[in-house]
């Protein structure tokens, strides 16, 4: 069992280092990154909407 943590614990080391020097890898997370920040955004932006039209619509009716 210890074994296998130490090279659990190695691999992910490696792996870590060979993804920080690889140019192509990080511009591919960043641009994961983007994608996944403007869906994000996109989301809050439609739940606000909604909370929006929910607040007039309580207006109209009140």
């Amino acid at each position: 069992m210890e074994k296998f943590m130490i090279g659990m614990l190695l691999g992910m080391a490696g792996g870590a280092l060979l993804v920080a020097n690889s140019k192509k890898t990080r511009a591919l997370v960043r641009m994961s990154q983007d994608e996944l920040k403007e869906k994000i955004d996109a989301y809050i932006d439609e739940k606000l909407e909604g909370f929006e039209s929910e607040d007039k619509k309580a207006k109209k009716g009140a």
